[in-house]
Formats: structure tokens, C-alpha cells, sequence
């Protein structure tokens, strides 16, 4: 078997796995686990792309909410200090860069003369 028929074999499980996910997970799941998904039908078609995508984390967070495991106050504390981290080093970084970018000079050599390109006509 070749690469591209694997490949798309590949592609039709998982979107198969997916799209048995989402059928599950938009009929039963999200009303247990989010309760402001109730009654929004609309909504759940709009993210039936992204559970064919991204099935294998919305099970792991489907079963981490139906179990309870993890406290809900430090559940995204690292990610907020991570998001913090990267604005000071983003800011740092662009401070850096227009510092460098305006303080590199770029001279012209000197013994070159300017030559004029002329039309063919």
C-alpha cells in the first residue's frame, strides 16, 4: 500500500471516529457538561468541524468534566501564567527588534557610481 491511499484511509477513520464523536457528544454530552449549550442548536452545528478535527480532546475533556477530576480554580492557572510569560517576552522582543532595526545602518559603498538603466527602444 502506498503512501497517498493510507494516507486517505487514515483520513476517513479518523473522520469517521470524529464524526461519531460529534454525534455523540452533540446529542448527550454537551447539555451534562455545559449547561449554557442547552437549547442552542445552532451553535452545535457550527462546531461539528472542529470535533471532526479535534475528537481524541474533546473525549479527554468530556471525561475529565463527567468525572470531576481537577479543581476548577487551579485548572488554568499555568495557562494564564503562560500567557502572561509571553506578553512580557513578546513586548521585550519587539522593543528589541526596533532597537536593533533602527540602529543598523547600511552604507552605501562609496566607489560606486550610480549607473542609469535605459529602455530598449
Amino acid at each position: 500500500m502506498s503512501i497517498a491511499p493510507s494516507l486517505i484511509f487514515f483520513l476517513q477513520v479518523w473522520g469517521g471516529v470524529g464524526a461519531g464523536v460529534a454525534l455523540l457528544f452533540l446529542a448527550w454530552g454537551i447539555d451534562r457538561i455545559d449547561e449554557d449549550a442547552r437549547g442552542a442548536y445552532v451553535f452545535r452545528v457550527l462546531i461539528i468541524p472542529g470535533i471532526l478535527l479535534i475528537w481524541p480532546l474533546v473525549l479527554w475533556r468530556w471525561w475529565q468534566l463527567e468525572a470531576q477530576s481537577g479543581r476548577w480554580l487551579a485548572r488554568y492557572q499555568p495557562v494564564r501564567r503562560a500567557h502572561g510569560l509571553a506578553a512580557l517576552a513578546m513586548s521585550v522582543a519587539i522593543a528589541l527588534i526596533v532597537f536593533f532595526g533602527l540602529s543598523a545602518r547600511q552604507d552605501w559603498p562609496a566607489d560606486i557610481a550610480p549607473v542609469r538603466v535605459e529602455t530598449g527602444s
